[in-house]
């Protein structure tokens, strides 16, 4: 082997690897089934599969496949230095994949080592010297200058690893004197060039496009001034360094180097933040600024940055009253001092890691660390010895060291108590907590350097110490409190954030109530003294309501007491005792004032005494008033409240200490006044409406019964009743109001839907939406377009005024600008696949419009008009040519397309011509035609009988010239003989004196001889017609001759027509003006990217799903012209692709169609096309043209020159971050999943170089001899074939275990990312060319200027939902997407000012919000809706968020029934979390009365709707259960006219309303009028409802309703990845049953015997049709819950499956559990998990759940009492008897179960004896009670509705208790019981599915109601479903 100097055996391998000979060939096989392409070399990829503890190797792996095909010895060499350096690292191979990776490359080496000659000399030492000194000859020397930063960096860094092999191979003292000088060179230079992200600062050589920039010039000039800073001294402990590091020490290049020296940041911080800071800067200064004499920065550029860095800091250190340390002494440099601020907090935060999402965190390490910076610059002592302030960081780690490392300890070890999200939020501190430690003057305890013996550190876990930790007290002992804020779980936290309102609606209902019960019903009644002093009693009320409010405040803050200041907690205890004074007070003062006392208002009197008068009690209500006629005059002045708010004066403070509690955020969160009046008119137009409807609908229809049943005395009980003696029908009362009561507390929702509805309809007219909607809107205004677009979205040339109004003139100018965006925005969509070739030509403005007199407009407007004026022309019968040409120009585009195709038939005749005498022809046939125009005789002089024959000729010449040929000869004889015949017919058919031309072209020519005219026009040129622009112009003027048709339906594809009337029509709608390029805000994308499809495989396309469907065919048939555009285009000979090319191709035309990361990456790339498109025409200025990218006479050197300077400018304002968190595991993952997202990820970076990827990368580093996890951010992008790292900054700890995934995810790469702006792209979404055109208009959004002093910080943006045409379902749940992103958050930006973020493609001010704590929140679980938060925290700290239509993003929705279930039981989960949550208590506190019920009824108050909507019919049926069981109702209605039914039932009909989800389809209806007409909506809604759209709706209801309440009740929230896929198959009916088992069948079950019982023992109103109409509303309620997962279930209804279906669900019922059988395998571990919210819930919860139960006891106790068996009996024995029954059968099947188990097997006759005994006792005992006791069989049957509600009170009481049942050997028998419920559950809904599956016409029937719109569309999906498909699926061959 080769020489080297590594210690070795004798056969030249390591002892340790001796025993490993064997499976050498084993391992090399694993480690070749690593690699995914079989295609590819292996050898290409080991570098890429290096285990992360060897991470060093990699390079050297990397470099010997660079070099292999130029040398396989030395690539031999330095793998072989590989090996040993890996064995060096890892002698023992104990690192994860060493040992397998090792044999791997051992037998690698024993293979090449045989086959590996030196090319260059006869030894190794020598061969390897010689191919340096060659290597860095040839390609560095010759380089320097020449090649780029990016390829000598790459050089250099493959000369760095040659010579560290070359050093192991060649003795030290052999090395030659040139291999070391080049050597030298190599060390001295490599720093100058390494790998870059956008700014190459420090390279050498050849110049780069972007570093030329002045901008950038000036802003690194800056940054490089480092005069006046000293250099850092090391401690003297530092003395032991060596020189690099002394050297280190010594020399900084710019100011962030110099901070990184004082205070140990890592390398790849200080270079990310550098390139940061100078892009930021350069972006700012450039703005409206002349780029003449270009050399330093403006001072108001980092005045600028240093405002928007350090407001929060300046709040934070006011609000704390202490002195900001962003200090400037006299004399100093501010705009170094300035610099070195900004550089310091950006060096913190990208360090921070988990921090970073505590901005006052940030702020206190800042504040200390400016201080030092202070001391060391201007520290009025220099030590002569070197002072603690001058010494340098010991290395680049000590800032992560000694200041994240601890915090972040903190932050783990509180998570390690959520126990997973189990523990409850009050037993563990999240991010809010600790970040609002540092709200307070306390913080500064924890000193500088921080303490780690400090309060903050000591962190008291009750868990006892790991055996090798010490064992001290810090291990014990209570937890740390909570921070000012408890999240509780409970169901007051509604009434807690939102008292004003539920105060509000208490205090209108008691009124509406008093003033209904007076006789005369009338509104008026109020101004009655009687009536008024009864109405002055909501006083007392109002004061209960406070004291509650104290009460839980008091309560509910408890476990943050020892957080909270002393002024803090005594304003909690004084607001208690002042509540609970005035509830005192105001009843007995109220007392003294009634008339004729009576009870307790009597004793309350005497108490009194009879000194006070009786107007005290006015006296105590103006008292009492006071603070709220304050609050009121406040509201009416938002400006003196903001101000009073955020004023941190001790006055002003100590004033506002009773009105609002002592918080950082959450100040001033008031309006200006226009807005205010906006909201508020809204809200009181909302308010009386729905009060009025209250008042006279629900309320006073049911006085009147309610008084009548209030004086009725009941004798007749049906049942034994406990207090038979109770007066005024309580029960009943509660019974009829119940429900009534909720929906008046519900229905505000459905007038907030109403209004919203109406005031965003009408919004978004006024905004010009809808305008242009169809094809023919868009052609009648497209001539408006062109002057449109270049108002809207080019700047404004130098010198040119702003034109104020759109006219009809067309400039030729504005066309030639619109039709490059035009053209490119249409190509755009050929290479999309939406338009066929011939609609692109139709489509595309000709690019040589100079040729022409008139205008050029795209063929599609100008189609058929030719045809139509030829006929017009045939046919015409006037003599007059002015009658003729009016006629033509009436049409606007006929005129356009006549002149065109003249000028364009004269110059494409004209230029084949190269006879002088044919060429002279041809202008005098012109000449004669110009003449008889302007002379008004052309029709004299023109026969236009003759016209189509021309036609038809000029048809075919025009197509042999666009003809393919092989032989020149052939094809000019063609063209030929076509052009004669045309000249022939226009001199002798068309024109009067055609034959004069002729002779006088002879005559002049002196051919006079008759045979010369036949050879006429042979002399053509043929070169023209290889000519591009020639060609286009001649398939222009084929298409304008030969289309007949109107072009109406071009573009056939219903997404490329949406597109261009969607762009159209977003021209004339308000936006502001485009800025130019460099004058834009600077931006980037950032998308969270976890395991998601990137690109589908070959094998997944054809991958067939049960029924035979593969992906590929299921999408041919959804998208067929997109599949025939697809077909056309690899089909094209012009392409001439490859077989492997077009098998890519077909990927990613499927994975375009998909929710796949490609479609996001490429959408999003159309930002960079867009801007290069946008520098071109700046560029191009005045002298715009339409051709290609630059006036065809530029040389190459100017093209090259413009396009590096387009591309800079695109890389200075655009940068796009893909965080593939796990993307370092997926490349070595053996996974061939994993495998392949690497693969696609790496093509991605490959094929759009400006892509970056950041991912967490995780190594085994061996610190103390210990192996251990040490976690990295990297940043990587594409480079040659493989990925290049640019930045790696060491992290803390793995930072995704503290947080949620996709935040935390986010927050780990947002470092990376560059500019003021940050777009949020989720993975599922896409972006358009033409959208991203609009990009710096919608930033523009930021700009100062625009609203006065408040600037957005987040601009929110439309969506497209692209995935509405895969099935109804997909088009339903689109649809109600659709109408939340557009009318939804219309009105809730404006006028409602409540829109938040909701992971839309939504714009972040950047700077704004990476300085307070991102751009989402990521506490785990309280933060599961991660995205709203975001919006809350902007919101909160002064934000403020607009909503903006001129523009949109794509976005996939889910599209299976069970993927959306997921969806909303995700965001159910989430909006219960947020109940919880601090931010919404603090919004819903501190927010305006009007503005807190826009932000209630549009997020939580939307959930909580649902459920009360559910919980009505509960509570309706249920009190109908009480009053019919009880007799009462039948009492009641037999003894006195009372007609309180229909009262009830009307006022029931609103909740119905809501429930069948009208309210969702309300918003829908006026979206898809106001875009798409409202012919359109009304025929979108019949078929929604007739595709059943209202049962998908009300099952979803169920869903928000369940997963909402359970979350509050018990927790167990948790993130449901719903998957993207395509749904086409078919869900098992286990599967489905294990899903909605809990949400819907349960419930479903309930209410199906609720109304059961109440049709048979009720013997109500029978006749009423609102009765009908309610029983009806919960029947198809019932049945959605229970059929509606399998009317939406793909082949629901196929009998086969059926059969299929019911066989795995017994399969799955009998399975036993155990650990590790997983829930879809066995019943038991399912019903485990399902109880798991139950395990971890608190006393509280459980309670509850127990309270809850007892409901079902109210059946057994009805029913016996109606049994014939029980004979009228009411005493409480029948009760008790029935009890015994139940038990005793209880205890025989418990009995039965435990037999079989103990004698099944041993003693089986024994057993069989008994059951035949256990028979023959049931058979006498039924005889017995049939002929003795009189029971009959519908006893039986009522008997069975009595006692199953019973087994399940047990069952649930039973889950409720589980430890109790445990410890006492009940719990099998619970477990058992459970069994037996699901078997009747899923027997009682499979048997009605079985029937239908009976038939065979139910199933096509539901097939064609689940995929009508794929039927509409041409998809055969019943033949699909049946897989019938043909086998010869279409292909591209």
């Amino acid at each position: 082997m080769a020489s080297t100097s590594g210690g070795r055996a004798e056969d030249g391998r390591p002892p340790q690897m001796q025993p490993v000979r064997s499976m050498s060939r084993r391992m090399t096989r694993a480690g070749t089934m690593m690699i995914d392409h079989p295609n590819e070399d292996e050898s290409a990829i080991d570098s890429e599969l290096v285990p992360s503890s060897l991470a060093s190797i990699a390079p050297i792996l990397r470099v010997a496949n660079d070099i292999e095909e130029d040398n396989p010895r030395v690539a031999y060499l330095c793998r072989f230095h590989a090996f040993e350096k890996a064995h060096r690292m890892d002698p023992t191979s104990s690192g994860r994949g060493v040992r397998q990776f090792k044999t791997y490359l051992l037998h690698k080496l024993e293979k090449e080592e045989e086959i590996t000659e030196p090319m260059l000399a006869k030894s190794d030492p020598r061969e390897i010297q010689l191919y340096y000194q060659t290597f860095y000859e040839n390609n560095i020397q010759e380089g320097e200058g020449k090649k780029t930063p990016e390829e000598m960096a790459k050089l250099y860094q493959i000369a760095t690893v040659l010579y560290d092999v070359l050093k192991t191979v060649v003795p030290q003292a052999r090395i030659d004197e040139k291999t070391l000088r080049y050597a030298k060179e190599v060390e001295r230079k490599k720093e100058q060039y390494e790998h870059y992200n956008i700014l190459p600062l420090y390279a050498l050589g050849a110049k780069t496009a972007v570093m030329e920039l002045p901008e950038i010039k000036a802003a690194i000039i800056a940054v490089c001034n480092v005069d006046n800073l000293p250099r850092p001294r090391f401690h003297s402990a530092s003395a032991n360094l060596d020189e690099v590091d002394r050297e280190r020490g010594r020399s900084f290049n710019d100011i962030l180097e110099w901070l990184a020296l004082v205070f140990g940041f890592q390398r790849g911080n200080v270079a990310n933040q550098r390139e940061h800071l100078i892009l930021l800067l350069a972006n700012i200064d450039v703005r409206k600024r002349d780029l003449e004499n270009y050399v330093e920065l403006k001072p108001s550029t980092v005045r600028k940055l240093m405002e928007k860095y350090f407001k929060n800091y300046r709040s934070w250190c006011k609000y704390l009253r202490c002195e900001s340390y962003l200090r400037f002494p006299p004399g100093c440099d501010e705009q170094q001092l300035s610099l070195l601020y900004i550089s310091l907090y950006l060096l913190i935060w990208g360090e921070a890691s988990n921090v970073r999402f505590m901005p006052e965190c940030l702020c206190y390490i800042f504040h200390n660390m400016a201080n030092e910076v202070h001391g060391i610059l201007f520290g009025n002592v220099y030590p002569v010895t070197g002072d603690t302030y001058e010494a340098g960081a010991p290395d680049e780690e000590a800032f992560l060291r000694n200041v994240i490392t601890p915090i972040y300890q903190v932050l783990r070890k509180e998570v390690r108590r959520n126990k997973m999200g189990k523990a409850s939020h009050s037993k563990w501190r999240n991010y809010d907590d600790l970040n609002e430690y540092f709200w307070d003057k306390r913080c500064f305890r924890l000193k500088w350097p921080m303490n780690s013996k400090a309060d903050f550190f000591i962190h008291t876990d009750e868990i006892s110490p790991l055996p090798n930790e010490r064992h001290d007290q810090v291990s014990h002992g209570k937890r740390k409190p909570k921070t000012n804020f408890v999240e509780a779980r409970t169901f007051w936290n509604l009434y807690r954030s939102f008292d004003r309102m539920w105060m509000f609606l208490v205090l209108s209902l008691q009124t509406m109530i008093i003033v209904a019960w007076h006789p005369s019903g009338s509104i008026l009644a109020i101004f009655y003294e009687d009536v008024f002093r009864n109405v002055l009693t909501i006083f007392i009320t109002s004061a209960f309501l406070n004291l509650l409010q104290a009460t839980l405040d008091l309560i509910l803050s408890f476990g943050a007491w020892k957080s909270l200041k002393f002024s803090q907690i005594m304003r909690y205890i004084t607001k208690f005792l002042m509540a609970a004074m005035w509830a005192i007070m105001l009843p007995i003062t109220y007392s003294k004032s009634v008339q004729n006392p009576t009870g307790l208002i009597k004793f309350f009197s005497s108490w009194v005494g009879s000194w006070l008068h009786q107007s005290l009690y006015n006296y105590a209500i103006a008292l009492y008033v006071l603070p709220n006629i304050l609050a009121a005059v406040f509201f009416l002045l938002p400006p003196l409240r903001r101000i009073m708010e955020r004023s941190n004066m001790r006055i002003v403070t100590l004033i506002m200490w009773w009105a609002q509690p002592k918080l950082y955020i959450g100040r001033g969160m008031h309006e200006e006044m226009f807005a205010l009046f906006k909201y508020t008119f809204f809200w009181v137009m909302l308010l009386l409406s729905k009060l009025a409807f209250s008042y006279y609908v629900e309320i006073l229809p049911l006085v009147n019964p309610t008084k009548l049943i209030w004086d009725m005395h009941v004798v007749n009980y049906q049942w034994h009743e406990f207090f038979p003696n109770a007066t005024h029908n309580i029960g009943v009362i509660i019974s009829i109001w119940g429900p009534i009561v909720l929906v008046y507390f519900m229905d505000t929702q459905i007038w907030y839907a109403i209004f919203s509805t109406l005031f965003g309809g009408i919004y978004g007219a006024f905004s010009h939406l809808g305008e242009i909607r169809t094809l023919g809107m868009l052609r009648s205004r497209f001539k408006l377009v062109p002057s449109a677009f270049c108002i809207k979205l080019t700047p404004l040339s130098p010198g040119h005024a702003k034109r104020k109004h759109l006219d009809d003139t067309v400039d030729e100018e504005d066309i030639a600008r619109f039709s490059q965006v035009w053209n490119k925005f249409i190509l755009t969509m050929r290479d999309e696949d939406l338009i066929s070739d011939r609609e692109r030509d139709l489509l595309l403005v000709p690019s040589s419009s100079g040729d022409v007199s008139v205008v050029q407009w795209p063929p599609f407007l100008l189609a058929s008009k030719i045809p139509i004026a030829l006929d017009m022309a045939k046919d015409f019968k006037g003599k007059e040519d002015v009658d003729l040409f009016k006629k033509i120009k009436s049409e606007y585009y006929m005129h356009y397309a006549v002149v065109e195709a003249y000028e364009t038939v004269r110059d494409i005749i004209y230029g084949l011509l190269q006879d002088e005498s044919d060429k002279r022809i041809v202008r005098e046939i012109c000449y004669e035609v110009d003449v008889s125009i302007q002379q008004h005789r052309f029709l004299s002089e023109f026969r236009m009988t003759g016209m189509p024959l021309l036609s038809d000729k000029l048809e075919k010449f025009l197509k042999i010239l666009l003809s393919d040929y092989e032989e020149d000869e052939t094809y000019k004889s063609q063209i030929i003989n076509v052009l004669q015949d045309i000249i022939e017919i226009i001199t002798q058919d068309v024109m009067v004196n055609g034959h004069e031309i002729l002779e006088r072209a002879h005559f002049q020519s002196g051919d006079i001889e008759s045979e010369k005219k036949e050879q006429r026009f042979e002399k053509i040129d043929l070169r023209l017609t290889q000519n591009i622009s020639w060609r286009e112009k001649v398939v222009r003027l084929l298409l304008l001759v030969t289309v007949k048709e109107s072009a109406i339906n071009i573009p056939q594809s219903l997404e490329a027509r949406r597109r261009m009337t969607f762009f159209a029509n977003s021209l004339f709608m308000n936006m502001p003006d485009a800025p130019r390029v460099r004058d834009m805000l600077s931006f980037s994308v950032l998308t969270p990217y976890y395991k998601e499809d990137v690109l589908y495989s070959e094998e997944e396309l054809n991958k067939e799903n049960e029924d035979g469907i593969t992906i590929l065919f299921y999408l041919q048939r959804i998208y067929p012209e997109e599949w025939s555009n697809y077909c056309e285009r690899v089909n094209d000979l012009k392409r001439n692709l490859s077989e492997k090319d077009k098998a890519e191709q077909l990927r990613q035309w499927v994975s375009y169609r998909g929710q796949t990361l490609s479609r996001t990456v490429r959408g999003m790339m159309y930002y960079r096309v867009a801007l290069e498109l946008q520098c071109f025409q700046e560029y191009t200025g005045e002298n715009a043209t339409n051709g290609g990218f630059l006036p065809s006479e530029s040389n190459e050197d100017d093209r090259k020159a413009f396009t590096d300077r387009a591309r800079a400018l695109a890389d200075l304002k655009f940068t796009y971050v893909v965080s593939c968190q796990v993307y370092g595991n997926q490349k070595k993952s053996s996974e061939s999943r994993d495998r392949s997202c690497y693969n696609n990820i790496l093509q991605l970076m490959l094929k759009y170089p400006s892509l970056r990827v950041a991912y967490i990368d995780e190594r085994e580093e061996t610190v103390n001899g210990k192996s251990q996890k040490v976690f990295y951010s990297v940043l990587l992008k594409g480079c040659d074939k493989l990925d290049e790292e640019i930045y790696r900054i060491k992290l803390p700890g793995p930072p995704t275990e503290i947080g949620e995934g996709k935040p935390e995810n986010q927050n780990h790469a947002i470092i990376f990312t560059r500019g003021e702006a940050l777009q949020t792209i989720d993975m599922n979404q896409d972006n358009y060319f033409e959208e991203s055109f609009k990009m710096r208009n919608v930033l523009q959004e930021f700009d100062e200027g625009r609203r006065g002093k408040r600037n957005p910080t987040i601009l929110g943006l439309r969506e497209h939902i692209f995935t509405g045409s895969v099935s109804s379902l997909a088009w339903f749940m689109s649809n109600q997407e659709t109408s939340f992103v557009t009318i939804g958050q219309r009105v809730l930006a404006n006028p409602l000012r409540v829109r938040f973020h909701y992971g839309h493609p939504d714009i972040f001010d950047r700077i704004f919000h990476i300085t307070r704590g991102g751009i989402s929140k990521a506490s785990k679980i309280i933060n599961l809706s991660e995205d709203i938060f975001a919006g809350y925290n902007s919101t909160l700290r002064g934000g403020y968020i607009t909503h903006h239509e001129y523009i949109q993003a794509g976005k996939g929705r889910d599209v299976g029934m069970n993927q959306i279930s997921f969806f909303e039981a995700k965001v159910a989960n989430g909006n219960g979390e947020q109940t919880l949550s601090r931010d919404v208590y603090r919004l819903g506190r501190r927010f305006d009365f009007y503005r807190m019920l826009s932000f209630y009824f549009t997020t939580v108050g939307f959930y909580f709707s649902s459920m009360i909507t559910v919980l009505t019919v509960y509570v309706f049926l249920y009190g109908r259960l009480y009053l019919v069981l009880s007799g009462l109702e039948k009492e009641i209605l037999q003894s006195a006219t009372v007609h309180q039914s229909n009262a009830l039932e009307q006022a029931l009909a609103a909740q119905s309303v809501f429930q069948l989800g009208f309210l969702m389809v309300l918003p829908m209806v006026m979206e898809i009028g106001l875009e798409k007409g409202f012919r359109t909506a009304l025929g979108d809604f019949i078929i929604m409802q007739l595709q059943l759209a209202s049962v998908f709706f009300t099952f979803q209801l169920g869903t928000k309703a369940h997963y909402f309440g359970r979350t509050i009740l018990h927790g167990g929230s948790k993130y449901r990845a719903t998957g993207r896929g395509f749904v086409v198959f078919h869900a098992k009916f286990a599967e489905n049953y294990r899903l909605y088992s809990r949400s819907h069948f349960v419930k479903g079950l309930e209410l199906v015997i609720l109304l059961v019982v109440y049709q048979v023992y009720g013997t109500s109103y029978r006749s009423s049709s609102t009765y009908l109409y309610i029983t009806f509303s919960m029947w198809f309620l019932v049945t959605s819950w229970l059929f509606a997962p399998f009317i939406f279930n793909p082949s629901g209804f196929e009998w086969q499956k059926t059969v299929d279906d019911w066989t795995d669900w017994k399969r799955w019922m009998g399975n036993r559990g155990g650990i590790g059988i997983v829930l879809d395998k066995s019943w038991e571990s399912w019903w485990d998990i399902e109880q798991e919210h139950l395990k971890h819930t608190n006393l509280r919860g459980r309670v509850l759940e127990i309270l809850l139960a007892l409901r079902f006891l109210l059946y057994q106790y009805g029913i016996v009492y109606h049994l014939n068996i029980a004979h009228r009996d009411t005493t409480f024995l029948v009760y008790g008897l029935s009890w015994a029954v139940l038990l005793s059968v209880l205890l025989v099947l418990k009995m039965v179960s435990m037999g079989r188990r103990k004698f099944g097997t041993d003693f089986q006759v024994m057993f069989r004896i008994l059951k035949v005994l256990l028979f023959l006792g049931f058979l006498s005992i039924m005889t017995l009670l049939f002929v003795v006791c009189g029971l009959t069989v519908s006893d039986l049957f009522a008997s069975i509705l009595a006692f199953l509600p019973t087994g399940w009170a047990l069952l649930l009481i039973g889950q409720a208790l589980r430890s109790v049942f445990k410890g006492l050997g009940f719990w099998d028998s619970v477990k058992e019981l459970g069994r037996a419920y699901e078997y009747i559950m899923g027997l009682v809904i499979f048997t009605p599915i079985a029937v239908l599956s009976w038939f065979p016409f139910v199933s096509e029937f539901q097939t064609r109601l689940l995929f009508n719109q794929a039927f509409s569309r041409g998809l055969q999906i019943s033949m699909i479903l049946a897989g019938k498909k043909d086998k010869e699926t279409p292909s591209t061959k």
